[in-house]
């Protein structure tokens, strides 16, 4: 697969891409990593900062970056997916911390570009999430704001945004207003892969590439046929989970995927705005993320799918039908570029837990440790679970390898939840996506009647809560 066919980002980095050589004979390891995407790298690079004299190699089936490290929406975010519901239970100070742990995760990573002079186009911008396409999302944005200042957040986490405040960085047609939080920078996805595969390299970690894990067992792999041994085994794979059983059955992907458009002119900008690299999305369930790239495109994403068996979708050749939902879903909020080019299309694979939660998981005993089910947003989770993984390993005691999401155990199935089997799991998410779909519809058309709104969304409540509910181990 050539770069261009994997990502803009990926294209755009071809002369900077380093070919590596497979694994040709046996290993002995103190840490063994499996797969070099963002996970996997932020384990290897804070493990050699921590403690130099680790022997670590991390073997990638592919390349780095041709995951969704090398194809995602550039957000570097503050947050982790569902983490009022981690933290749900503990005492007000413990959340305090754990939320102060959580919102420096951009300032932190900044920290390591500029140590480590990784050029990725990080732009602290903050996050919008805008209230414009139909009027219920105004009523959703001021129920969540409620919602996080009952929790314990503060103006300085998130707040609200009037329509004046809101034109200042995005003009969006029909905004109402927005949900402002500073927690929140864009990144140029490739480069930040690249970027610390060299880091770790300089810091003598051996990158395997065209090296898939043929077999795999707590301190034993089989790579490319020849025998791995390591004291500790940290498969980082994230959405690739299907790849490597038995992870396929706590791990599912599902797809995410992207459009660019042309390089826009500076007149299209100043009335489009977006000029401080800001990450936005609009309060639809459609799960839509856009921001402008360092070569002023306008880069817009929104919910993929789920295929049977979890099986990974490797061509990424948008459809008729993707290609026009993504662009009708950008027309609608930017309808000034109805006659803008769309030069690129792509997806990825990203991984979604059963309890749809991110995890760290630690298995003295076996020597495993593994992270990953970050829900679309991991690339800032990855850096906080991926440090957290590190000092694991090394036995170090602190808030980040105490927190909620940090599960110690002897066993993978007595820490995390199984996923249904088929066809129970795609009928599940099946009817969930026509469920959300129909409620954008309806409530996208502004003569639906208020019964036919008040059901449309009803409705999707229903499907997503039961998709959402645990099920027993």
């Amino acid at each position: 697969m050539s770069l261009e066919q994997i990502s803009l980002w990926m294209e755009q980095v071809g002369d900077q891409v380093v070919s590596r050589p497979a694994l040709a004979s046996e290993l002995e390891l103190d840490v063994a990593i499996i797969g070099a995407g963002y996970t996997g790298l932020w384990t290897a690079y804070h493990l050699k900062r921590q403690q130099p004299d680790l022997n670590i190699a991390i073997f990638e089936a592919r390349h780095v970056g041709f995951g969704a490290s090398g194809r995602n929406g550039g957000w570097l975010i503050g947050e982790l997916a569902g983490q009022d519901q981690l933290l749900a239970g503990l005492p007000q100070e413990e959340q305090r911390r754990y939320r102060e742990l959580i919102h420096t995760i951009p300032d932190d990573a900044a920290e390591v570009f500029a140590r480590e002079g990784i050029d990725c186009g990080y732009r602290k911008g903050g996050m919008l999430v805008c209230a414009a396409r139909f009027p219920e999302q105004e009523n959703w944005i001021r129920e969540e704001l409620r919602g996080f200042y009952a929790r314990g957040y503060s103006a300085e986490d998130y707040r609200w945004l009037d329509v004046d405040e809101l034109t200042q960085q995005v003009n969006i047609a029909g905004s109402k207003g927005a949900l402002y939080s500073p927690h929140c920078a864009t990144i140029h996805p490739a480069k930040l892969a690249l970027g610390l595969g060299q880091a770790v390299e300089r810091l003598g970690v051996t990158i395997y590439e065209s090296s898939p894990v043929d077999e795999w067992q707590p301190r034993r792999l089989k790579v490319r046929g020849h025998k791995v041994k390591a004291r500790v085994v940290a498969p980082c794979i994230e959405g690739y989970a299907a790849s490597l059983p038995p992870l396929s059955r706590y791990q599912i992907p599902v797809q995410s995927l992207q459009i660019a458009t042309e390089p826009l002119s500076e007149t299209l900008w100043d009335e489009l705005g977006m000029a401080d690299g800001q990450a936005i999305s609009e309060a639809s369930r459609m799960v839509t993320y856009f921001h402008r790239s360092r070569d002023d495109r306008l880069v817009f994403g929104a919910r993929g799918g789920y295929r049977f068996g979890g099986r990974l979708r490797e061509d990424f050749s948008l459809s008729n039908t993707e290609f026009n939902r993504h662009r009708g879903l950008m027309l609608s909020l930017f309808p000034q570029l109805e006659s803008v080019k769309i030069t690129h299309g792509w997806g990825g694979n990203l991984g979604i837990s059963r309890r749809f939660l991110p995890h760290v998981y630690w298995d003295l005993h076996q020597g495993l440790a593994l992270a990953g089910g970050y829900g679309g947003e991991g690339v800032g989770a990855s850096f906080l679970c991926g440090r957290t993984l590190a000092e694991l390993i090394l036995g170090v005691e602190n808030d980040a390898t105490r927190a909620p999401w940090v599960l110690r155990g002897e066993g993978l199935s007595s820490s995390l939840r199984s996923w249904e089997p088929e066809p129970f799991r795609w009928l599940g998410y099946s009817a969930v996506l026509a469920a959300l779909g129909h409620e954008d519809a309806v409530l996208a058309n502004e003569n639906s009647p208020g019964w036919r709104r008040r059901m449309a969304s009803a409705l999707a409540d229903r499907f997503e809560g039961l998709m959402a509910a645990s099920p027993t181990p």
